[in-house]
C-alpha cells in the first residue's frame, strides 16, 4: 500500500545513510519509488529512480535485486526492450528472486500477456512461500485464459498464505484487497466483501484498494457501483494501473457498458492499447 511504501522508503534511505555502499538498500530505494509511481502517480522523476537502480549496480554489477529494480523503471518509462533485458539478466543471475519473478510477471500482464505471465507467478507463488500477492495474481492470469478450476486452487492457496499474513501483521490491508478480489472472480463473494471491509477499515484513504474494490464488485455483479470506485481511483491513477486496467480479466464484464467510454476518456486511454 502506499503508507508502507513511503515508510519502506524512508528506512532504506536511513540505511545508506549509514552504509553508503549498501547496494541492496539503493535498489530497494527504486523498488520503492517505482511502485509508488506504477500504482499513486507520486511525483517523483523517473530519472532519479533510475540513478537509484545505477547506483545499487555500480556498487555491485552482479545484484540480481539491482537489475530487477532498473528493469521496473525502465518499463514505466515504455522502454520495454530494455526492461526486458534487465529482468532476463536479474533472473540469469537469481533465477528465483521473488521481486524480479513478481514484477516481470507485471509487466507481461499489464499488456495483456497473461501466457508469457503464468511461468513467472508461479516461481514466484514458489520463491516466496509465506507471500499472497503471488498465487492471488497468477489466480487471475489462469481466470483471463479460462482455466477456472486452477485459478480456483490458487486462490484457495493464497487465502491459506493472506490468513497467516493478517495474523503477523493486522496492519496491513493488501493481502485483504487482493484476496477479495480473487475470492469475488471464484464466486466468494460473501467472503468477499468481508475481506474488503476489513481493508477499507485499515486503509480508508488507498486509492488503489478503490480499484480492487471496483474489480470486487465487478464479480459480484455491481457495476454501478464498480464504475463509482473507479471514478474516484482515476483521480491518482498511476501509469501502470493505467496500463492495467486496460486488460485486466476482472473488468472485462464492465467494457461494453454505457459508462465505460467515459472513463476511459478520462483516463486518457486509447481503447486499441
Amino acid at each position: 500500500t502506499k503508507a508502507f511504501l513511503a515508510l519502506a522508503r524512508e528506512m532504506f534511505v536511513k540505511a545508506v545513510a549509514i552504509d553508503p555502499h549498501y547496494a541492496r538498500a539503493y535498489a530497494a530505494i527504486a523498488n520503492c519509488d517505482s511502485r509508488l509511481v506504477a500504482l499513486y502517480s507520486a511525483p517523483i522523476d523517473r530519472t532519479e529512480i533510475l540513478a537509484s537502480a545505477d547506483k545499487a549496480l555500480s556498487i555491485d554489477p552482479n545484484l540480481a535485486d539491482a537489475h530487477g529494480a532498473r528493469a521496473q523503471v525502465l518499463g514505466l518509462s515504455d522502454r520495454n526492450d530494455e526492461a526486458e533485458a534487465a529482468f532476463n539478466k536479474a533472473l540469469s543471475i537469481d533465477p528465483m528472486n521473488y521481486d524480479a519473478l513478481l514484477n516481470f510477471a507485471r509487466f507481461h500482464t499489464k499488456v495483456g500477456h497473461h501466457e508469457a505471465a503464468l511461468e513467472l507467478y508461479t516461481r514466484a507463488t514458489e520463491a516466496l512461500p509465506d507471500n499472497s500477492d503471488a498465487p492471488f495474481t497468477l489466480a487471475l492470469a489462469l481466470r483471463a485464459l479460462n482455466r477456472i478450476e486452477e485459478a480456483k486452487r490458487y486462490v484457495h492457496l493464497g487465502v491459506k498464505r493472506a490468513e497467516e499474513q493478517l495474523r503477523l501483521h493486522p496492519e496491513g490491508s493488501r493481502p485483504l484487497q487482493l484476496g477479495a478480489a480473487a475470492l469475488a472472480g471464484i464466486g466468494e463473494g460473501e467472503q468477499a466483501k468481508q475481506w474488503m471491509e476489513r481493508a477499507l477499515v485499515i486503509d480508508p484513504d488507498d486509492t488503489h484498494l478503490k480499484y480492487n474494490a471496483a474489480c470486487m464488485w465487478v464479480q459480484i455483479g455491481d457495476f454501478e457501483r464498480a464504475f463509482d470506485l473507479l471514478e474516484q481511483w482515476i483521480q491518482n491513477v498511476g501509469v501502470e494501473s493505467a496500463q492495467w486496467f486496460m486488460h485486466d480479466p476482472d473488468l472485462d464484464p464492465l467494457r461494453d457498458h454505457a459508462r465505460y467510454p467515459a472513463l476511459l476518456k478520462k483516463l486518457d486511454l486509447d481503447p486499441s492499447r
